[in-house]
């Protein structure tokens, strides 16, 4: 059965949602998966899940002042960027012991080499600098352009570019080191 809330725009679902439980729920389910992406690349899975709980949360709480100035999706980035930075303040390291195993019914042993493949990109991504980290992440994980970047972090464009180009060629280095071939 279709919801009728999956095919409003962001700014309708956005306003609904603010007093609409069914709308928000729709508001969830259509934006968590890259809300955990993006949650997932910078804190590491373990705490990804409590990250988008606490982004939803104050998603909810703050919805009746969102103006669609910016699109819901952005919104939601920055909301989860606060969240991220402030987890990683009340923590140093990133755990990744956390990291979850694949699902493949088909192939054991590709899983097995998927699994380490995204072990050591995980490493690789937590031995980033923070600014390269997060802009690397919000390129490749969250698929945003480099203007929506620069508006979301608040940087420079030409900064954006030059983070996320140092940040691909240091993973590139890490990855090779740790005999991944990107």
């Amino acid at each position: 059965m279709n919801d009728p809330h999956d095919t409003l725009s962001d700014l309708h679902l956005a306003r609904l949602a603010a007093r609409d439980e069914r709308a928000f729920e729709t508001l969830v389910r259509t934006h968590a998966p890259m809300v955990h992406r993006l949650a997932a690349s910078l804190v590491g899975p373990g705490a990804a899940d409590d990250i988008v709980q606490e982004v939803f949360i104050a998603a909810h709480r703050a919805l009746k002042g969102f103006r669609g100035e910016a699109s819901l999706s952005t919104w939601l980035h920055r909301i989860t960027l606060n969240a991220c930075h402030k987890a990683l303040g009340a923590r140093q390291a990133v755990s990744l012991e956390d990291t979850p195993e694949p699902h493949a019914p088909h192939d054991p042993a590709r899983a097995g080499e998927q699994a380490q493949v995204r072990e050591r990109l995980a490493r690789a991504l937590a031995q980033l600098p923070p600014d390269q980290r997060e802009a690397v992440a919000l390129r490749e994980l969250s698929g945003l352009d480099y203007a929506e970047i620069a508006a979301l972090t608040g940087a420079e464009l030409g900064t954006v570019k030059s983070r996320i180009n140092r940040g691909r060629a240091a993973l590139r280095a890490l990855l090779t080191r740790a005999g991944v071939t990107p």
